[in-house]
């Protein structure tokens, strides 16, 4: 597995509705998107105004398809071609129907270089076992060998605080497609 997340900056006086708008008139679109586990189409407003989609894919093959296709070129478009972050999921639990999930959480750590990844790991799979443990309706935690970062994204039915560090950010979440699951 794989997960792919892009964020565009939006301009502090930007009409955060446009952005509803478009995840609620195109939301659908990946709702059977082949290879994937599950979109989430986030947005975060006030202090800094972001659209921020996550993706947590089976394989590479629905990435690369998804990156290559329609869906994409409208991002690139409508915004530009942003940077598109990649992480290897180490560990990903999410619940039968994410659809009630209303935010999101995450963030990004470094790897210290003295630190086993063994060991993180096993210490990762312990965070994500606590955090679907109280409530999470999905947890992933996952990392880049190119940057030497943990990410960890996790939804939530209900509103979180948001973990302190430098690279966090919490969103809302306008629509979540799960093709496995069908409601």
């Amino acid at each position: 597995m794989i997960t792919m997340q892009y964020r565009i900056g939006l301009p502090a006086d930007y009409d955060v509705d446009i952005i509803r708008r478009r995840i609620a008139e195109r939301g659908h679109l990946t709702d059977d998107f082949p290879h994937l586990a599950f979109k989430t189409y986030l947005y975060a407003a006030g202090r800094e105004n972001l659209y921020a989609p996550f993706y947590l894919w089976r394989n590479h093959e629905g990435m690369n398809a998804f990156l290559g296709g329609r869906g994409f070129a409208g991002v690139v478009e409508s915004f530009g071609r942003p940077i598109v972050r990649t992480w290897s999921v180490w560990r990903a639990e999410t619940a039968a129907d994410l659809s009630v999930a209303k935010h999101a959480t995450r963030e990004i750590l470094p790897i210290s270089a003295q630190l086993s990844l063994g060991t993180l790991r096993e210490e990762e799979d312990a965070k994500v076992r606590h955090d679907v443990e109280r409530g999470a309706l999905a947890a992933i935690s996952a990392f880049d060998p190119t940057s030497w970062t943990l990410m960890r994204f996790r939804l939530w039915r209900n509103d979180v605080a948001k973990p302190a560090g430098d690279d966090v950010d919490s969103y809302d979440v306008g629509h979540v497609s799960q093709p496995a699951f069908k409601h």
